[in-house]
């Protein structure tokens, strides 16, 4: 194809109008012509971005890898400009240039950018306000991208501990329910026994005392499996067979021998198996009625943290925050992951901490990106600490984890916007950039000491700002 049908091709470009045809004649005689086919690779991640690319016919999607998969993040088609352009930074490609059409293009070395700039002032200027809005769509993707990603590892968090409490409620349910259905059977025991007034009232003051010290849960596993075992001895030598659920069941309440002893004595020997059948069923109930209530209050728990963490029914005015409360609502968000990746928590928080004038929701990104961070940096086990003080002016909050450290020579470059030492899709190199730009926005500051096997994150806010 000769020079001049390449020029009224290119002349042709809606982009391009206002640009003589001497300057587009420059460029043509000093770049080249490409042909690729359908299907090729025209250029692969990690490639320099060397040339201007000038798209005369066909379509090329750029492909990233994210969790294993690849994904059209962006494509030139016929009549677009691309490539590397007049003072920007890219030096290498962060994606793959698949060809999806045969394609035609013509390229330009960036070597001639310096005399272009010179020769061709209304050619440069146009691809200078192309890399601008490049740089502009490039900023809202990847923001985009960074909301995405947190959103994916609020929903995971969320579904992980939701999963544990949904599941004991369901189990418990049915148990009630299998359990219940005996209740006919037991009830021609109840209405049949012989006791006076006085013996039921005994009884019931022994067994809703029980009920409400509820099960001891401070109480060793080795303390709780002792007393199970002389319940079990004692109720065998009495005449009961099979009584290991029920030695189980009056264990966890506190029920001891002394107590069985008690009410067979008050009782008499004919009518005690029928109460104590009675006492074991109101405990069972009660027990699964409180492992529902318990399940169901653990849920209802989540919904309030995850409302306080986002703050969705308040304003994203500043007001009087209490930090105490947004690092607590994100540690439970972020849960699964510290049981995940066997990480232990460590507090030490200033009692009677004083409010700042804060976004709530705002702090609350900067807790989940420093933190979900150090638990990625702990992968195999770690301690986070969370500690807060104050002195006359300023609020801290430290974060401090037990991972590898940040290599020194990066240390000044972690808060750049598109930084990231993660793997391609685990990180957008937003976080903490975000970080920076909400604690700036609070008028406090962010000091960073990291060496191996302690980094810490400290975060100083005005009290009275």
């Amino acid at each position: 194809m000769d020079k001049q049908t390449i020029i009224d091709e290119i002349s042709k470009f809606p982009s391009l109008d206002g640009v003589s045809r001497n300057q587009i004649e420059w460029v043509v005689d000093r770049g080249e012509l490409f042909e690729v086919k359908v299907g090729e690779n025209f250029f692969n991640r990690g490639d320099s971005i060397d040339s201007l690319i000038i798209m005369l016919e066909g379509s090329i999607s750029f492909m990233m890898e994210r969790n294993g998969q690849y994904m059209e993040i962006g494509r030139i088609n016929g009549g677009d400009i691309s490539g590397a352009l007049p003072y920007s930074r890219a030096q290498s490609s962060s994606a793959n240039g698949r060809v999806m059409q045969d394609s035609r293009m013509f390229t330009l070395n960036k070597s001639y950018f310096h005399a272009m700039i010179c020769e061709c002032q209304d050619f440069t200027e146009v691809l200078v306000h192309m890399m601008t809005d490049r740089v502009r769509s490039s900023m809202k993707s990847q923001q985009q991208s960074e909301k995405l990603m947190a959103l994916g590892k609020l929903s995971a968090g969320l579904a992980h501990e939701l999963n544990n409490p949904a599941a004991a409620i369901v189990r418990s349910s049915e148990s009630l329910q299998s359990h219940l259905a005996h209740v006919p059977e037991k009830f021609k025991k109840v209405i049949s026994m012989k006791v006076t007034n006085e013996q039921v009232d005994e009884v019931n003051a022994l067994l809703f005392g029980k009920i409400k010290d509820g099960i001891n849960k401070s109480e060793s596993l080795m303390q709780r499996t002792n007393r199970e075992d002389e319940l079990t001895d004692w109720l065998d030598d009495n005449g009961f067979g099979d009584c290991y659920m029920l030695s189980e069941t009056l264990a966890e309440y506190g029920f001891c021998d002394n107590d069985l002893e008690g009410m067979k004595q008050m009782l008499g020997t004919e009518t005690f198996p029928s109460v104590l059948t009675w006492v074991e069923n109101v405990l069972t109930t009660e027990k699964m009625v409180g492992e529902i209530k318990e399940a169901s209050n653990r849920i209802s728990k989540l919904v309030s943290s995850v409302k306080d963490y986002s703050h969705m029914d308040r304003s994203t005015d500043f007001e009087p925050t209490n930090v105490h409360e947004g690092l607590h609502s994100t540690i439970t968000i972020l849960n699964h992951k510290f049981k995940k990746n066997n990480v232990n928590l460590v507090e030490d928080l200033e009692d009677d901490l004083p409010n700042i004038k804060a976004v709530s929701g705002e702090l609350n990104q900067v807790w989940t990106n420093v933190i979900d961070n150090a638990l990625d940096a702990m992968e195999e086990g770690g301690t986070l600490e969370l500690t807060t003080a104050t002195n006359a002016e300023n609020l801290m909050v430290y974060i401090t984890d037990s991972g590898p450290g940040i290599p020194e020579d990066i240390q000044s470059r972690i808060f750049e916007p598109f930084f990231t030492t993660k793997d391609v899709g685990k990180g957008t190199g937003l976080g903490l950039e975000v970080v920076k730009n909400i604690v700036d926005r609070h008028k406090g500051h962010i000091r960073l000491n990291s060496k191996p096997g302690r980094t810490q994150f400290e975060f100083c806010f005005p009290i009275n700002a």
